[in-house]
């Protein structure tokens, strides 16, 4: 801060102040650190200076508090000092964990003048001898509540401190009167200062977020290391030190695990029957109803607003579509009465030339000539263009006998000549086409003829192999190259083609090849009875009278072998001894000559 200019003092200007520049500095050191503790808590620096003034006058509170005699100290049994209120036996019942630790050795002090057993000897008092005195309960109490460590174990375990839960139906009518003292006497446990207060029905949601995230984590300090019922000073050697803390261990952990499960229940029964997250609920729920319908209201805006385009837009198409069919029906009509004048102008110019050419009797001296010109004008009158009629009807018009002769017989002979290179082209195509149909019929055994037998054959193999058998084409050959009668072998790939070209075939040479099929199959089946319904299976014997099973082929055994037969193609690795196991009571043989007959 600028001193005050005293009077007769000048100001002078010595030299212009610099640009100022940004540095970046890190704060660092204990005044820091105690500024960033006080923020974190939300805490003033008064507040600080207050906790040091309480730490202070904790001597002047220690003169200030009373002791209240405990009643039943005298019939207290040193045996059974674990279990005695050790704040009662210092008279400390008032103050119990709150009590520091100066409160603590001034009520001893105070306790000792007045029960140490020389006191009461020299008035006179009786005294038991060892540690059977009602005193060993007072040096016990100090013992345990001089030690931090021992102290925070039987305040663990405060035998005045209420466990209980509330339940449902308690703090729904009265939540905040049944909860709230519940809370408050359960913030002792927490290892975090500050614990958060349940609040009010004006409470934010923070708040009262803040509070259950609070005891949903909640980090307790109270451990059960004071219930142990052994000792391991009292073990006798190093193993049954650890099987007694490993006893003491399992039992602080369950009765940890016990706590916790309190205070879980704790925090889930005060949650459930908290009126504020009620509250929030229905709040949440109408912000969201709210959303949801604000959403559906901006979509179904979105949808009209598409709709109203889509509209516009086939409307758009619609018209586009209609101006392009009326200038299409205005086009065709123009093309309709162009070709109508055009077809009018050829019959015309078609007419004038056959009225020249018969003035002229067609340029011929006899009958047969005549009628042979007569065809070929017919033939100009079909082949030749307008303006070629037009420009030959003009020749005829103003040339000669000769002229017109002679121009016509030069138009006779280019159309014959056009006529002549069109027979000769179409008579090149069909023979490329026959020669591509013959080179697709593949190469090989497969480029020779295909008898009638053998067509009938493959459309046999076809349709007894179907789509879907492994290596349908490799069996199929394999089948006709086993049942042909021309010695001639096939391949799969010339099966394949052959049978692509039967697929192109037109319908009627499709039924005469199975027309002659079934009339040969019904040849050479002229002397088979006619089947009956109920017809038992037939009987079959080999010829030699011998090997094989004779026995009658079953029809279950019958469908047994076409599926085996299904089953292994013809490629298989002994393909007739894995028939035969598919086949009960069937050997090999069997198979074989049930499948040749």
């Amino acid at each position: 801060m600028l001193l005050e200019a005293l009077d007769g003092d000048e100001t002078v200007f010595f030299t212009a102040a610099a640009a100022s520049v940004q540095v970046q500095v890190e704060p660092v050191g204990r005044w820091f650190e105690a500024f960033v503790k006080r923020r974190n808590r939300s805490a003033s620096s008064s507040f600080q200076e207050l906790e040091e003034e309480e730490e202070s006058s904790e001597e002047s509170e220690d003169e200030e508090f009373q002791l209240e005699e405990y009643p039943m100290l005298r019939t207290l049994d040193p045996k059974d000092w674990k279990n005695q209120d050790h704040y009662a036996v210092l008279g400390l019942t008032h103050l119990r964990y709150k009590a520091t630790q100066k409160q603590i050795k001034a009520a001893h002090k105070a306790i000792v003048l007045k029960h140490h057993p020389d006191k009461r000897k020299a008035a006179g008092e009786q005294i038991v001898e060892g540690d059977n005195d009602y005193f060993t309960c007072i040096t016990k109490a100090i013992e345990i509540l001089s030690d931090p460590v021992k102290r925070r174990a039987f305040d663990s375990v405060d035998p005045t401190f209420d466990n209980a839960v509330p339940s449902k139906s308690e703090g729904k009518e009265n939540f905040f009167e049944v909860f709230a003292p519940v809370f408050e006497r359960n913030a002792r446990w927490s290892s975090k200062k500050h614990v958060p207060k349940l609040g009010t029905m004006e409470s934010s949601f923070e708040e009262v977020d803040n509070f259950y995230s609070f005891w949903y984590n909640f980090d307790s300090w109270r451990e059960f290391s004071y219930l142990d019922e052994e000792e391991k000073e009292k073990a006798e050697c190093r193993d049954e030190r650890r099987w007694i803390e490993k006893q003491n261990r399992a039992s602080r952990a369950q009765r940890k695990k016990e706590e916790m499960n309190r205070i879980r229940t704790l925090v889930d029964t005060a949650y459930s029957c908290d009126p504020r997250i009620k509250k929030f609920k229905e709040e949440e729920k109408a912000r969201k109803e709210s959303e949801k319908k604000a959403k559906a209201d901006a979509k179904k805006r979105e949808q009209e607003e598409k709709e109203r385009a889509r509209q516009a837009e086939l409307e758009a198409a619609r018209l586009v579509k209609e101006k392009e069919e009326e200038e299409a029906k205005q086009a065709a009509q123009q093309a309709k009465k162009e070709k109508e004048i055009q077809k009018k102008a050829i019959k015309k110019e078609r007419q004038k030339l056959r009225t020249t050419c018969k003035n002229w009797n067609y340029f011929a001296d006899t009958e047969a000539d005549s009628v042979k010109m007569m065809e070929e004008v017919e033939k100009l009158c079909d082949r030749l263009e307008l303006t070629s009629l037009q420009s030959l009807n003009e020749i005829l018009a103003s040339g000669s006998k000769e002229d017109s002769k002679a121009a016509v017989e030069k138009q006779v002979q280019e159309v014959n000549t056009q006529l002549q290179r069109e027979r000769e082209a179409e008579v090149q195509a069909r023979q490329a086409a026959r020669t591509a149909d013959q080179a697709s019929g593949g190469g090989g055994a497969g480029g020779k003829g295909w008898k009638e037998d053998d067509l009938q054959l493959l459309i046999k193999a076809v349709n007894l192999f179907p789509a879907g058998t492994n290596a349908r084409w490799e069996v199929i050959a394999n089948y006709m190259n086993l049942h042909s009668t021309s010695g001639m072998k096939r391949t799969a790939k010339d099966v394949i083609n052959k049978a692509k070209n039967l697929q192109r075939l037109d319908p009627l040479q499709k039924d005469e090849i199975n027309r002659k099929a079934f009339e040969k199959f019904k040849k050479e089946h002229t002397s088979v009875a006619p089947s009956i319904d109920n017809a038992v299976p037939s009987e079959r014997f080999d010829a030699s009278g011998s090997d094989g099973n004779a026995a009658a082929w079953t029809t279950e055994e019958q469908k047994l072998l076409e599926q085996a037969l299904k089953t292994y193609p013809v490629s298989t690795p002994e393909r007739w001894e894995k028939i035969a196991a598919a086949v009960p009571g069937r050997s090999k043989k069997d198979c074989m000559k049930r499948y040749k007959v």
